[in-house]
This record gives C-alpha cells, sequence and structure tokens, in this order.
C-alpha cells in the first residue's frame, strides 16, 4: 500500500511540475519585457494603456542582423552599458550626466515578426520628463538612418 501510494505522489508531483513549467515557459514566449509601472517614468511597445505604450521597432531582414544594428547603435552612445545581449533579448542600462541615474531600455525580437519590442525606464523617481520617450524616438531615428 505504501508503494501505491508514493508512486500516486510520485506521479501527481511530475504532473504539477510539468504544468508550472508550461504556464511559465508560454507565457515568457509571449511577452518578453514585464509592465510597466503606474508611474509616468517607462514606455513599452507592449502597454496596453495610451500613457505608456509607444510604437515597436520595425525592420526587414534578418533578426540576427537587426540585433547587430541595434548593437552597434548602442555601443557607439555615451554611457550605455550593454548588461545582456541573446538571441532575441538585449538589456541596456543608460547613465544620466549629471545625477548618474540608471534608466533600463530593454528589447525583445519576437521570433515571428520582423518588429523590435522595446521598454524604456526609470529605476528611480516618479516623473521622467519624457526622457524615456525621447530616448527610445531617438534610437528609432537612429535604426532607421542605418536601415531597416
Amino acid at each position: 500500500m505504501n508503494n501505491l501510494l508514493s508512486r500516486r505522489l510520485s506521479l501527481f508531483i511530475c504532473i504539477l511540475m510539468g504544468a508550472t513549467h508550461a504556464q511559465f515557459t508560454s507565457a515568457d514566449e509571449s511577452v518578453r519585457l514585464s509592465s510597466c509601472p503606474d508611474s509616468p517614468n517607462c514606455v513599452s511597445s507592449q502597454s496596453t494603456d495610451e500613457a505608456h505604450f509607444i510604437e515597436p521597432l520595425h525592420y526587414s531582414g534578418s533578426l540576427a542582423d537587426a540585433r547587430q544594428k541595434l548593437t552597434a547603435i548602442l555601443e557607439d552612445m555615451n554611457r550605455v552599458r550593454l548588461a545582456k545581449v541573446e538571441t532575441d533579448y538585449i538589456h541596456a542600462e543608460f547613465r544620466s550626466s549629471v545625477f548618474r541615474f540608471v534608466d533600463d531600455v530593454k528589447f525583445w525580437f519576437p521570433p515571428d515578426r520582423p518588429l523590435i519590442h522595446v521598454k524604456s525606464a526609470s529605476r528611480k523617481g516618479y516623473y521622467d520628463f519624457g526622457a524615456n520617450r525621447r530616448r527610445v524616438e531617438r534610437l528609432r531615428e537612429a535604426f532607421e538612418k542605418l536601415g531597416k
């Protein structure tokens, strides 16, 4: 009887672990960037509210070429550190010139569409006086100059 109970418990744990893994995997694959907070110091191309929404970047050609172009732009900018570069994801840290505040800018390249989702958010404070939105638009302009 103990053997049967042990097998059922093991089966239950395996099923639970599999369901949990599937839940987190599918969520991660569909939305790579976290949501903006309620504060007005964040913009995201995946935001559902108008105040935080910004258009994603679009490209033609391969994902690898688009990632290389974006990485080159970021590396050429002042006070930017590439914290993480993966096949479908880039995390850059932008440091302000005066107070040295750090803003996080994250890019996600969905595998099924030629676009780059972007999120730019301040780590500290409440207002950013439009700095994150202007930053993304400057990046978009530089990206478009290099050719989509």
